[in-house]
């Protein structure tokens, strides 16, 4: 297969701000194969929520700056393999350059962002001195409040800055560069992510096959069709569900789960599912019977996935049981949130009775930012404890709000 051919339909979500977005995502589309997906934002703070809203579309994500990137990724928003574009060496050199061109003292910067050793490094390669540079490297605690007041605390040196937020802050009481990212930065940025996202492709593209245990049917087929595989009769009693790594590991939550399990038991005594992992079809059930062999030995209703290298995953499911049926800390643990959270949760859902509650809602009543409580409710969501029933707009220009209903 050619580079073009293995390549073809493959999307990458180029994240940034309002006049970087275009410029970058037309270098990414240069590559044979590739389009861009353009998501700017008015502030690098909104990009864990743009990530979040576009998970689906794309195969991979590139932002236009380390800030955005490591606001998704401690977000936990980042289910695609992602990348960044580097601003030291040649996109610093040039910024160099131009500061040089506007007569300014370049050896009397103050920079932020940039880790400082790689700022020195970038300058021995020019041949200039940096040891009256000002550095304020990326830490996760940084904001753009804290980098503008860096620069305000210090000499009136020349400020060079990665976020637009801190040029827009600046720009009118100093003389202030924002750095935009070189060509060859994105080329090198945009090599690395899809090395990355071919690995992915591949691991993604792995045969599942499940062998379920079940009398009785219903709903079996829309669980099959749910992990965007088929269904058919196998042995037995036996039912051979065949799909692929990716939308298995997208439904269990990170090989964390089973909502199904849950939800086929509430039509039968007994529900035992064993999932096999492998690189051949005849791998994959080989490790499927291995894996339905453990959940009979496990009790009347369990999931396992069997791994290469021996490696087996006890996939459970608390869905289908009344909470008030349930031991709360078994909840907590499932879904990694804590015995308190899970009562506050319960409390909400019994003030809004049969009313779905929007993540606005949630996040008030648990006195939490939205980003987190959206977290708390995709957890939920995966493990059968809630359900989407729609989107309310906020009335304004963000994005609109998920409606929830509590299942717990």
């Amino acid at each position: 297969m050619s580079e073009r051919e293995a390549w073809v339909g493959i999307v990458i979500g180029v994240v940034g701000p309002h006049d970087l977005v275009d410029d970058v995502a037309a270098t990414c589309e240069e590559q044979p194969g590739v389009s861009a997906l353009r998501l700017d934002y008015d502030h690098e703070s909104q990009a864990p929520e743009i990530v979040e809203a576009h998970a689906a579309a794309v195969e991979g994500w590139l932002f236009t700056g380390i800030v955005p990137y490591m606001l998704s990724r401690d977000a936990e928003t980042l289910t695609r393999p992602a990348a960044f574009v580097d601003y030291s060496g040649a996109t610093l050199l040039s910024a160099l350059v131009r500061l040089q061109h506007e007569g300014q003292d370049v050896t009397r910067l103050s920079i932020d962002t940039l880790p400082t050793a790689d700022v020195v490094a970038t300058f021995a390669e020019a041949g200039l001195p940096a040891d009256t540079l000002r550095t304020l490297s990326y830490r996760p605690e940084m904001t753009s409040k804290k980098a503008v007041a860096f620069h305000r605390r210090g000499p009136d040196h020349p400020v060079i800055t990665c976020l637009s937020s801190v040029h827009e802050a600046l720009r009118g009481e100093m003389h202030v560069l924002r750095l935009a990212p070189s060509v060859h930065s994105v080329r090198v940025a945009l090599r690395q992510l899809l090395l990355t996202a071919e690995g992915q492709a591949q691991e993604d593209a792995q045969i599942a096959l499940g062998l379920i245990e079940v009398v009785n049917e219903e709903g079996l087929l829309r669980e099959a069709t749910a992990l965007g595989g088929t269904l058919a009769a196998f042995r037995g009693g036996i039912h051979l569900l065949v799909t692929t790594r990716g939308p298995l590991y997208d439904a269990t939550g990170g090989f964390t789960g089973l909502p199904m399990l849950g939800r086929l038991a509430a039509h039968n005594q007994a529900v035992r599912v064993g999932f096999g992992l492998g690189r051949s079809a005849a791998e994959a059930e080989s490790l499927a019977r291995r894996a339905l062999a453990r959940a009979r030995r496990i009790g009347d209703v369990a999931a396992v996935l069997s791994l290469r290298a021996d490696t087996d995953i006890v996939l459970e499911s608390v869905a289908g049981v009344p909470a008030s049926g349930r031991n709360l800390s078994v909840i907590a643990r499932r879904v990694g949130l804590s015995v308190a959270t899970i009562e506050r949760l319960l409390e909400a859902r019994a003030a809004a009775g049969d009313e779905p509650l929007t993540t606005r809602e949630i996040a008030d009543r648990l006195e939490v930012q939205q980003r987190t409580a959206r977290r708390m409710l995709h957890r939920l969501e995966l493990a059968g404890l809630a359900e989407r029933t729609g989107n309310l707009t906020s009335g304004s220009s963000g994005r609109p709000l998920t409606l929830y209903r509590l299942t717990l």
